[in-house]
């Protein structure tokens, strides 16, 4: 028993953590949140894990029969995924700079604001983006997917759906780590850093977007897979 657990596990697990990659899915929403103060970015970490969670454990358990229900192929999961990461990566690479704060008054009231409009940010983009797709991406959702089809054909075991729920919730936990602590990253290169930094990261999901679309292209066009 515990042999099929640990395969099992490490196959969730390791087949999952390079496509979510929470550490590069961290650092986007860093990019979209450069301003968020420590209770923010923990609210965010909490609400991205739990919906990766979520979905994660959707996509491994129904998530063939949904795609085949509305019909739709990986491939084009695959191409409307990297669309919408596309998109997020070009919203971002042309974002106007943050502005200095010119006077303690102005700093103070600026910041209120800020704060309040952070706040109805992070309660509506919780899941878009910063879950879907940035966090559990088509690639994600695909490769959990195929992870489900692979069931005996006689239908899972107890022991399979134990160490799938341990692999997802381990995958999840490092996700929260990742988001809650990325701030740390933002204090050590400051602000001129961190503008670099969003620019060259906004640049990085256009190229991850465009790549996972093209991805989808070629495989609707039977093209061979590109490198």
């Amino acid at each position: 028993m515990w042999n099929e657990f640990s395969h099992a596990f490490l196959v969730i697990f390791t087949s999952l953590l390079p496509v979510i990659n929470p550490p590069g899915a961290a650092l986007m929403v860093l990019g979209l949140l450069p301003d968020a103060t420590q209770k923010q970015r923990a609210q965010v970490a909490r609400a991205v894990a739990f919906n990766s969670l979520v979905m994660l454990a959707v996509s491994i358990s129904i998530g063939a029969w949904v795609l085949s229900f509305f019909g739709i192929s990986i491939p084009v999961l695959r191409l409307a995924g990297g669309l919408v990461i596309a998109a997020t990566g070009w919203r971002l690479l042309n974002a106007p700079a943050q502005p200095e704060r010119v006077s303690l008054t102005g700093a103070a009231q600026a910041e209120a604001r800020q704060d309040l409009d952070l706040d109805a940010t992070v309660e509506s983009q919780t899941f878009y983006p910063f879950t879907l797709p940035l966090t559990v991406g088509p690639g994600a959702i695909a490769v959990a997917t195929a992870v489900g089809t692979t069931s005996p054909e006689q239908g899972p075991e107890v022991v399979h759906v134990v160490a799938a729920a341990s692999a997802l919730v381990a995958l999840c936990a490092l996700i929260y780590l990742c988001m809650r602590y990325a701030g740390r990253l933002q204090a050590l290169l400051g602000r001129t850093g961190m503008q670099v930094m969003l620019r060259l990261l906004a640049f990085v999901i256009l190229c991850i977007g465009v790549q996972i679309g093209w991805l989808g292209v070629s495989e609707l066009l039977g093209l061979p897979a590109p490198h």
